[in-house]
C-alpha cells in the first residue's frame, strides 16, 4: 500500500475492549491509528507484532481540544468509543455522563463539519436507548426508552449524528451496539465477573460467587464482531444507523454454567444468589434484531455464545497462572 492511500483512523477511548479491538482489525487493514485516551499515556502496543500506536491524553469534552485533534490528524475515519461506559455508572453522575456521552459528541461533530467535513464518523450507541420499550427484538425503527442517564445521553448523542447528517451531509452514522464481551471486558460486568470467579476457584483462591437475579437475559456478542461492523458502515456508499447485536438471548444462569463446566465444575456449588445485588428487572427483553446490517453491511456475529464463555475463561485462568509462577 502507497503511502498516499494509507487511511488514517482515530479511535476516541482505544484503551478499552473495543478499543483494542478495532485498533487490530485496521492495522490489519494497513490503517494509520491514532488513539485518544484520558489517562496519560505516549502509545500502545497491538497484535502479536506489538504494533506501537500513538496515544493522545484527550477529554472529549473539551471542545478546543477536539478542534485541534482533527486540525492536526484530517482523519478519514473517526470511531467515537469514548464514553462513561461501566454497567456502575448508569446513573452514578447523571451530569458528567450527559456531557461525555452527549454534549461532547456534538462537540465532534461540530469540530468535524469545520475542520473535516469529508471525514467518516462512527458513533458507538447503545441498546440501552430501548430500555423500557414495549417491543422486542428491537431494531433501527423501535422506539427508544432509554430509563438511565447513560441510555439517554447516548440517545442525545445518536439524534444529533443523525441531524448533522441530515443537515450538513456528513458521513456520520451510529452503531447500536448491545452487549459485548471479551477477554478485555472490565471487572465491574457480570461476564468476567463469572469467568474470572470460575478460574480463581478452580485454582483454590476463592470458594464463592454472589450475584444478583441467575434468570435475567442478555444478548451478548464478541466485541471483535461488533467493531467489524462498525468498520463496515464506514466503508458503504452512503452513512446510517445500525443495531449491531446476535438476535439470541442468554440467561446469566446459562453464563454460570458455561463458564464453570469450562472447568469441570458445577456452578450450584459456588454460586449463591444475593437479592441485593440484582439490578432492576427489565419490563421487556433485550434483543437486538441486526437484519439491516445482515442485508446491508453483510455482517453476521462469527463468535457464538459458548465459543465467547469459553474464549473468555480460557484468557482468565491463564491470567491467574502465569502470575501466580512469576517470582
Amino acid at each position: 500500500m502507497s503511502e498516499q492511500s494509507v487511511k488514517t483512523a482515530l479511535i476516541t477511548g482505544i484503551g478499552g475492549q473495543d478499543g483494542y479491538y478495532l485498533t487490530e482489525l485496521l492495522l490489519g487493514k494497513g490503517y494509520r491509528v491514532v488513539g485518544t485516551s484520558r489517562r496519560a499515556t505516549d502509545s500502545l502496543r497491538f497484535g502479536p507484532d506489538q504494533i506501537e500506536v500513538p496515544v493522545v491524553k484527550f477529554d472529549l469534552t473539551d471542545h478546543k481540544q477536539t478542534f485541534a485533534l482533527l486540525e492536526q490528524h484530517h482523519p478519514d475515519e473517526i470511531y467515537n468509543l469514548a464514553a462513561r461506559s461501566s454497567s456502575a455508572q448508569l446513573f452514578d453522575d447523571p451530569i458528567a455522563t450527559a456531557q461525555v456521552n452527549g454534549l461532547a459528541v456534538v462537540g465532534l461533530l461540530e469540530a468535524m463539519r469545520q475542520v473535516c467535513p469529508q471525514s467518516r464518523l462512527c458513533h458507538a450507541s447503545s441498546s440501552e436507548i430501548f430500555a423500557k420499550t414495549s417491543a422486542s427484538p428491537q431494531d433501527e425503527n423501535t422506539p427508544f426508552h432509554p430509563q438511565n442517564a447513560y441510555g439517554a445521553a447516548k440517545l442525545f448523542a445518536q439524534n444529533m449524528v443523525e441531524a448533522y447528517r441530515h443537515r450538513y451531509g456528513l458521513f456520520a452514522g451510529s452503531a447500536i451496539l448491545f452487549n459485548h464481551e471479551s477477554p478485555r471486558r472490565g471487572l465491574d460486568y457480570v461476564t468476567r465477573k463469572v469467568t474470572l470467579a470460575a478460574a480463581n476457584i478452580a485454582a483454590g483462591r476463592e470458594q464463592k460467587l454472589r450475584l444478583g437475579n441467575l434468570d435475567s437475559r442478555r444478548d451478548w456478542g464478541f466485541a471483535g464482531d461488533y467493531v467489524r461492523a462498525m468498520w463496515l458502515m464506514q466503508q458503504q456508499p452512503a452513512p446510517g444507523d445500525f443495531v449491531v447485536a446476535t438476535g439470541t438471548t442468554h440467561s446469566v444462569r446459562d453464563l454460570c454454567e458455561l463458564a464453570f463446566a469450562r472447568l469441570n465444575l458445577h456452578y450450584q456449588d459456588h454460586v449463591v444468589v444475593t437479592d441485593s445485588l440484582a439490578r432492576q428487572a427489565q419490563t421487556v427483553q433485550l434483543c437486538g434484531n441486526a437484519a439491516k446490517a445482515e442485508t446491508i453491511l453483510s455482517w453476521r456475529p462469527q463468535i457464538k455464545f459458548a465459543e465467547l464463555i469459553a474464549m473468555m475463561v480460557d484468557a482468565d485462568r491463564a491470567t491467574l497462572e502465569m502470575t501466580s509462577s512469576l517470582p
